[in-house]
């Protein structure tokens, strides 16, 4: 079929989103797990109408430049703190992202996180492995009770707030700051306070606040020093909301108990990174939304936008609606 619209997608993508787009549009799809890269991202993307970029690429000035037919960037996740989206407005191109199908499968890896740091989990498997386990005595492994504990919320959006009414059903207090939609608030019945209070009072501190110039190491040597030496943190929200060599000082000392981390500064993280090898920090590699149902979900509705302004519609989740005027 003559002028059907070129997109390169960054990687391989569920079924489905796949057949919607390959039914209007010629599509190039990145076959690697690993990401393009710099050159290789500007080679594919240099005659193309369409892009679907992952978190992994850098989507900036040079990028666009090289770019000269683009006409829409379809983001495959919520974040999107790698796409110059400013340079994207500059140049009239709509950006478009995937929120809300996400919110439940993040929030299940966050409590699940919380619970395993909780109970030790992690050691308790290695322990069994590692043919430790010759007998039961009572301090085996003694973890963090859960229900009826303070959970701090740092981010109460939609995440958070899934989050929170996890929590709620363990029992907890709830804490949060940052996120000002009361409705969710008063649904979890949450009490909105101070950063220093949050961390002070806190046995469990769980991030859920995108990564901004304001939240960048929101996280640091000062805040883990507000902490209690029994707190748990979990991050599911993006890497560099924490100063990971803060975290690991704090950790290696027993300024706070443990950590439990989907994402990380740097990501992908180093198998030799000391994060990574302490028994107080369990580290996965960014599995948040890693459902089959929910990453369908996700590339549905990266499609949507993608083939909406490929078609010179206004996109369902476009993040710079300015560019409509």
């Amino acid at each position: 079929m003559p002028n059907r619209p070129k997109v390169f997608i960054s990687r391989t993508i569920p079924a489905e989103p796949l057949a919607r787009i390959e039914a209007e549009c010629e599509v190039t799809m990145w076959p690697h797990d690993t990401p393009p890269s710099v050159a290789e991202l500007h080679a594919a993307v240099a005659n193309v109408d369409g892009l679907m970029s992952m978190l992994t690429e850098r989507i900036d000035a040079a990028l666009l430049d090289a770019a000269p037919n683009l006409k829409v960037i379809s983001q495959f996740a919520v974040g999107i703190d790698n796409i110059n989206v400013a340079a994207a407005t500059a140049r009239q191109l709509p950006v478009g992202n995937t929120p809300g199908v996400l919110t439940e499968a993040t929030a299940d890896q966050a409590f699940a996180l919380l619970l395993a740091a909780a109970r030790r989990l992690v050691e308790g498997v290695e322990y069994v492995r590692n043919d430790d386990w010759q007998t039961w005595y009572p301090l085996q492994l003694l973890g963090s009770t859960v229900s009826g504990a303070t959970l701090g919320i740092i981010g109460l959006g939609r995440i958070g707030h899934a989050m929170a009414q996890r929590a709620k059903g363990f029992g907890m207090r709830i804490l949060y700051h940052g996120g000002s939609n009361q409705d969710f608030a008063a649904d979890v019945g949450a009490e909105q306070v101070s950063l220093d209070t949050l961390l002070s009072e806190s046995d469990f501190v769980s991030l859920h606040c995108p990564l901004t110039p304001q939240t960048k190491h929101i996280i640091n040597a000062a805040a883990l020093s507000r902490m209690k030496p029994s707190a748990i943190l979990i991050n599911t929200a993006r890497g560099g909301v924490v100063d990971s060599a803060a975290l690991l000082h704090a950790l290696q000392t027993h300024q706070i108990r443990y950590a439990a981390l989907d994402v990380t500064d740097p990501e992908p993280i180093a198998a030799d990174h000391p994060l990574v090898h302490l028994p107080n920090c369990i580290v996965v590699p960014h599995l948040g939304s890693a459902t089959w149902q929910t990453r369908t979900a996700m590339g549905m509705l990266a499609a949507d936008n993608l083939l909406a302004g490929l078609r010179g519609e206004r996109l369902p989740n476009c993040v710079n609606p300015e560019v409509y005027g």
